[in-house]
């Protein structure tokens, strides 16, 4: 079937079977690679995307569902002029990331989460981000991250 939806602020279409995941046609569809396929079975929260604004893991939704919708990827969170924007700088700042596998779906709900609630707490990040998966950091940094994209003073995190 032949699906059509605004990704990143542009028009994009393309075929796509029914059974086709939103994380498969990002991908192989549309070559946008930053959305990474971890599980294949919504734990691990790599393909997390934004549909209409909502924070959604792309390997849990048919291409054909967002058909007509609007959708964020990781590609389209850089500022017009391809520079970082703030969650990205303050990953790259305080080394939110190492292997940088999970990065992209930790920047999406992190944007999700500051859109929410701009000034969470260490505490609220935490919970907010149970449903992404990083094998390498233990957390400590991308946590630090997201407190400084918030804007709010960086407290002695505890390292957990």
């Amino acid at each position: 079937m032949k699906i059509s939806l605004t990704v990143n602020g542009k028009t994009q279409s393309g075929e796509a079977e029914g059974r086709t995941l939103l994380s498969t046609f990002l991908r192989e569809n549309l070559r946008l690679t930053g959305t990474h396929i971890g599980c294949d079975t919504s734990q691990c929260g790599a393909c997390t995307v934004h549909v209409n604004g909502m924070q959604v893991k792309s390997c849990t939704m048919f291409a054909a569902e967002a058909d007509g919708a609007e959708v964020t990827t990781i590609e389209g969170m850089a500022e017009p002029d391809g520079s970082l924007n703030t969650i990205q700088q303050a990953f790259q700042d305080h080394h939110g990331l190492q292997c940088g596998f999970c990065t992209p779906g930790m920047v999406m709900a992190a944007a999700s989460l500051l859109k929410a609630n701009p000034k969470p707490t260490e505490a609220e990040v935490r919970a907010y981000l149970q449903g992404n998966i990083c094998r390498c950091t233990g957390y400590h940094n991308i946590v630090k991250a997201i407190m400084a994209a918030s804007g709010q003073e960086l407290p002695a995190l505890a390292a957990e």
